[in-house]
């Protein structure tokens, strides 16, 4: 019997692209926002979740993205780092816009461009 020779594929392979960055996601961002508030305030996790009346494990998670905080416990978070919510929601949108703008090759038709009102 003879040997099995394989061939080589005279194609090159296509290279590999790497997938372009996605923008955050709200809850990502209210964490994010959330935390920096807090570490710019010099406060920690317990007294932030005490005055606003959750647990402390959970504005952990509220901060790393992984919760999502109904309007009330948004409001109690931005109260207990004395801001308003409205002051929280325009921190979150301008990140968010900014991060667009990294991504907006991404952004398809029906997607907005400008800023961006979130109801609360």
């Amino acid at each position: 019997m003879g040997d099995v020779v394989r061939l080589r594929s005279t194609q090159r392979p296509e290279p590999v692209r790497e997938p372009e960055p996605l923008p955050p996601l709200w809850r990502e961002a209210v964490g994010a926002e959330i935390r920096r508030a807090r570490h710019d305030a010099e406060r920690t996790l317990g007294d932030v979740a005490e005055r606003a009346g959750i647990s402390t494990a959970y504005l952990s998670e509220v901060e790393r993205g992984r919760k999502e905080p109904s309007s009330e416990v948004l409001d109690a978070i931005a109260g207990a780092l004395e801001l308003r919510l409205v002051d929280l929601t325009y921190r979150v949108t301008r990140q968010l816009a900014g991060a667009r703008d990294l991504t907006s090759r991404t952004t398809g038709p029906g997607r907005p461009t400008g800023p961006v009102a979130l109801a609360v």
